[in-house]
């Protein structure tokens, strides 16, 4: 009997060290950071990400199904790091002046005579309290989906990934519009006008009051990161809080989804309040996470899409 479970512990360890897997992985390591170099340059945290990637894979079967299972979110964050490769200006006009007017026309604010589109307006009526509030709301659109995720991998592995599916699509039809319809943010016209300047870097906007009041540079080197300034609609900052909601209406998380609102909510105001979108931004983001939700819906009933969600869903039970 001892003998048998040795050998059955031999076996399960053999087969999770083969060699095989060790050589793709190592070819898929090495071939993303030569493509990175070439389209982005050498960054330190490439090689971070390589190292937790490569570490999951290895300390154990349960770590290799997690870091599997966000492989999803892995992916993602590769697409948008290669876009600082292919500006999207490059490819269509800017809309600058067209985009601002009509925000103006539809949501404009009259104050002292003056019609004020909301980022204009409230850029003149800031407070500390604001500054605060919204600088942490804009701070959640990536820990709560994520904290989310690791949630649902641990709760309902079936339902994680549709969730992350389901994120990762709406960045892909996000990333779509950025290029069919680069479109610049309220900051940049507050800050440049209405002329287009090829190459220019991020921006904090109105998130730098919240870096000085807490006298730090969190979102300084945030934005000074970014992949591409033009590419302000949709807000998919916008798009991933009501992802969140949906999936946690559908795993039934009760007074959770209340809290899930609030941030959507905060997000959707901490946005125009620091100029970093128009209403129209948040209004394509929320229009962006609904195609999102509603398509992949639809795809889960086409058979093939079907036979590789539940190949990729037993890779990670």
């Amino acid at each position: 009997m001892i003998k048998n479970n040795m050998q059955q512990n031999i076996a399960e360890e053999n087969s999770f060290y083969k060699l095989r897997t060790i050589v793709l992985t190592a070819i898929i390591s090495l071939t993303y950071l030569l493509l990175s170099s070439v389209l982005v340059g050498f960054k330190t945290d490439q090689l971070i990400l390589l190292l937790i990637f490569n570490s999951l894979f290895y300390i154990s079967s349960e770590t290799r199904k997690f870091i599997l299972g966000f492989s999803i979110f892995i992916v993602y964050w590769i697409l948008f790091d290669y876009m600082k490769a292919f500006p999207n200006y490059l490819f269509n006009h800017v809309h600058l002046e067209d985009l601002y007017q009509l925000e103006k026309k539809l949501f404009g604010i009259h104050l002292n005579g003056l019609l004020l589109t909301p980022n204009e307006y409230w850029k003149l009526n800031t407070s500390h309290f604001l500054d605060v509030i919204t600088g942490f709301f804009y701070l959640m659109w990536v820990p709560v989906p994520l904290a989310f995720a690791t949630y649902l991998f641990f709760k309902n592995r079936t339902q994680f990934v549709y969730f992350s599916l389901t994120f990762v699509w709406v960045n892909l039809l996000g990333f779509v519009i950025y290029y069919a319809f680069p479109a610049a943010p309220p900051w940049y016209v507050q800050e440049h006008g209405f002329k287009f300047i090829p190459g220019t870097i991020g921006n904090t906007a109105g998130l730098s009051r919240f870096d000085h009041y807490f006298n730090i540079h969190l979102f300084q080197g945030i934005y000074t990161k970014g992949s591409n300034v033009f590419a302000a609609m949709p807000s998919l900052h916008s798009a991933y809080p009501i992802i969140v909601f949906y999936y946690g209406i559908k795993n039934k998380l009760g007074l959770v989804n209340l809290f899930f609102v609030v941030v959507m909510l905060g997000i959707w105001f901490a946005a125009v309040y620091n100029s970093h979108h128009y209403i129209l931004d948040v209004l394509a983001g929320i229009m962006c996470s609904i195609v999102a939700i509603v398509t992949l819906n639809l795809f889960f009933g086409i058979k093939v899409f079907k036979f590789w969600f539940h190949r990729f869903l037993r890779s990670i039970i």
